[in-house]
C-alpha cells in the first residue's frame, strides 16, 4: 500500500491500471476524427491521497480500429484508486491507447478540477512532431 504525506489515505500504485481490459472493433471507412469525452475520470494525488477529478477527452483518427466504449469505461475506472500525478495519468492513457489502436493521430486531454487554486490541463499528442521528424 502506498502512503500519502501527512494523514494516510490508502491508495494503490500505477500497476493497478488495467490496460488489458481495452478492446477494439474494426474500422473501415473514410478518414474521420473521433472524440470521446467523460467528466467521470478520477485518480488519486500521490501526495495527499485525495481524489483528483478531471474531464477526459480522447481525440483520434483511426487507422483500422476504434476503441470499444464499454472497455474504455472499465479502463478509466481502473484509475479510481491509483496514486498517480495528473500529468503521468494523461501520458499513460495516451500511451496505452496509442499502443492499442495504432491510430494516425491521437490526442488525450485532461482538465482537472481546481486544486490549491490551480486548474491543470494536460495534453499529450501522439505521434508527436518530434517523433515524426526523427523518422526517415
Amino acid at each position: 500500500m502506498a502512503t500519502a504525506e501527512g494523514r494516510t489515505v490508502p491508495f494503490v500504485g500505477p500497476e493497478a491500471i488495467d490496460a488489458a481490459v481495452l478492446e477494439t472493433f474494426p474500422y473501415e471507412g473514410p478518414e474521420q476524427e473521433i472524440v470521446t469525452e467523460t467528466s467521470e475520470f478520477s485518480a488519486v494525488c500521490p501526495y495527499s491521497g485525495l481524489p483528483d477529478y478531471a474531464r477526459l477527452a480522447i481525440t483520434y483518427i483511426p487507422s483500422d480500429a476504434c476503441v470499444e466504449l464499454k472497455s474504455l469505461k472499465y479502463y478509466v475506472i481502473s484509475y479510481r484508486n491509483v496514486g498517480i500525478f495528473q500529468e503521468h495519468a494523461t501520458a499513460r492513457i495516451a500511451e496505452d491507447l496509442f499502443t492499442l489502436l495504432k491510430p494516425k493521430r491521437l490526442t488525450v486531454r485532461t482538465v482537472y478540477n481546481v486544486r490549491g487554486g490551480f486548474e491543470t490541463t494536460s495534453t499529450v499528442m501522439l505521434p508527436s512532431a518530434s517523433s515524426e521528424s526523427g523518422r526517415a
